[in-house]
């Protein structure tokens, strides 16, 4: 019979064979091919001490297929949870040294254990990918392993933040798990995502194209915009989630972390009254406005590469997380398109299931026209930010900063659509649209009759502009609360703020509603 030292021997030689996951050789390939291991990353991105390990004895039951190493130490992936920053975080991070990190049945039953465990903490999940997709091997028992972690997805979603971050290959039905989360950061040089890889592309449809090219970082964070987040590195990846953490909460009942404010509050800041050129068809940078609005010039942007004529991301303002919406001037002249329809209609579902404020700051002249978006269903993808606006219940605060032309002004969260409260700065232009097409249609007689139309256009222009494309009209209907000078902005969003914290708003009861994808 064993003795209780041998039996600790045993297991302390079991403990060290699932640490070292597929050995030291495959290890250093690994590090060779510019890549941190699962343990690393979960030791850089966890407090440190803080990760306890949940089934590492977990093995795999396929044992009549002919597989090189039947042995797969923690079964390709490494599950547990610890803390980040102090705040209780679960996480697994897939082992591409142990049989390329591939999912199979057991593999998959430990990621659903970790949602499972994180659902009723009510803790943020992290998932690290670095996998070759589906263990070939084990058939239908691998579909069926991602099929419920899918499943596990979709009722996470709006429970518990998702945070997945690809840090290798990541192909085929392996990918759907990322996109069903809130966040995907992406590593530049060393993230792949596609549904079909370039080989088979080439052999299907006769393209030839590079792995990075095809679903690279640079690729999903510009072109698809399926990713949030590009880093340079890997550790640069793990400090952008932890940010990323420190403005949300670690479920939906909860309210977002509160951090003691050190900028001053009640600050009159009197650039931003020279910062709005007066000249409607001059642009500027939206994002020189909120960061002189937000606590310490600090704002965390969210799909920075992407549909940059919208902006995105999040701030503190008076200590507390916000989210943040913009019109970007700079590009598009901040026309609303189809990707920045979509990429705000998400980022205003996630704030509003994690009980973070929206601000918005309008400055659109409408829609962008062209075939192509008509074509590519800017209406169906236009429809997006209306419903998402309109069925956010957190507190929802406008400022028109200058142009707010027809159905973009609604859609940029108006009083029609629950705003809250609305500001607006002097230099706001809120009108049908732009004096430019008005005076065009309104005072078409009188400019084709006159002695000197141009002369007499330009002055139907500027009585358009003076008495209907201006702020106070919209104000004396009450759709403005108040026309403000820019320089206190701050103090007034952060009055506001602290007006709505006990805002409570309900709907109709229903299973769920319909909204236009």
């Amino acid at each position: 019979m064993e003795t209780m030292e041998q039996k600790l021997e045993i297991l302390r030689q079991k403990r060290e064979e699932v640490r070292l996951g597929g050995g030291e050789k495959r290890i250093k390939k690994q590090h060779e091919s510019g890549k941190l291991t699962a343990r690393e990353r979960i030791e850089k991105l966890l407090d440190e001490g803080s990760f306890v390990e949940i089934d590492a004895f977990v093995e795999h039951r396929c044992i009549d297929f002919d597989m090189a190493d039947t042995k797969a130490p923690g079964e390709g992936v490494v599950t547990g949870y610890g803390t980040i920053n102090g705040r209780l975080v679960f996480v697994f991070a897939q082992d591409f040294t142990v049989i390329g990190g591939s999912l199979g049945e057991m593999h998959a039953a430990k990621i659903c254990k970790i949602m499972d465990m994180a659902m009723k903490m009510g803790a943020p999940l992290i998932g690290l990918n670095d996998s070759g997709g589906a263990r070939i091997q084990e058939g239908v028992d691998a579909l069926k392993g991602y099929g419920e972690i899918f499943f596990r997805n979709t009722l996470a979603s709006g429970v518990i933040p998702q945070i997945s971050v690809i840090l290798g290959p990541c192909a085929g039905g392996a990918v759907y798990s990322p996109a069903l989360t809130d966040f995907i950061f992406m590593v530049d040089g060393i993230s792949k995502m596609f549904i079909t890889g370039p080989q088979v592309i080439k052999a299907v449809t006769g393209e030839e194209v590079s792995p990075e090219e095809l679903g690279g970082g640079l690729a999903h964070n510009t072109k698809s915009g399926v990713a949030h987040f590009l880093a340079s590195s890997e550790e640069e990846c793990i400090e952008s989630i932890k940010k990323l953490l420190s403005y949300i909460p670690s479920n939906n009942l909860e309210d977002p972390p509160y951090v003691e404010p050190s900028d001053e509050a009640y600050k009159v800041i009197e650039e931003l009254n020279t910062l709005i050129p007066t000249d409607p068809n001059k642009p500027y940078d939206m994002k020189e406005l909120i960061k002189k609005v937000v606590d310490d010039g600090d704002f965390f942007e969210v799909q920075p590469h992407y549909a940059q004529n919208m902006i995105t991301g999040f701030a503190r303002l008076n200590g507390r997380s916000v989210g943040i919406l913009a019109n970007q001037p700079k590009v598009l002249a901040g026309c609303l398109d189809i990707n920045a329809s979509d990429k705000a209609a998400r980022f205003v579902r996630f704030c509003d299931a994690f009980n973070i404020p929206l601000i918005t700051f309008t400055d659109t002249p409408g829609y962008l026209p062209g075939v192509a978006q008509e074509h590519g269903g800017i209406i169906r993808h236009g429809a997006k930010l209306l419903y998402a606006y309109s069925e956010a219940t957190v507190p929802k605060i406008t400022v028109i900063v200058r142009k707010a032309y027809g159905g973009a002004y609604i859609a940029m969260c108006s009083r029609h659509l629950g705003a809250d409260q609305v500001f607006a700065f002097p230099t706001a232009e809120i009108a049908v649209m732009g004096p430019e097409g008005a005076a065009n249609i309104i005072f078409k007689k009188e400019i084709e009759e006159s002695a000197d139309p141009i002369a007499t256009r330009k002055e139907k222009i500027e009585e358009y502009r003076d008495k209907f494309a201006n702020p106070y009209q919209a104000a004396k209907r009450g759709y403005v609360d108040d026309v403000i000078e820019p320089s206190t902005t701050r103090i007034r969003l952060i009055s506001a703020l602290e007006m709505l914290a006990s805002k409570r708003e309900k709907r109709p009861a229903k299973k769920h509603g319909n909204m236009p994808v």
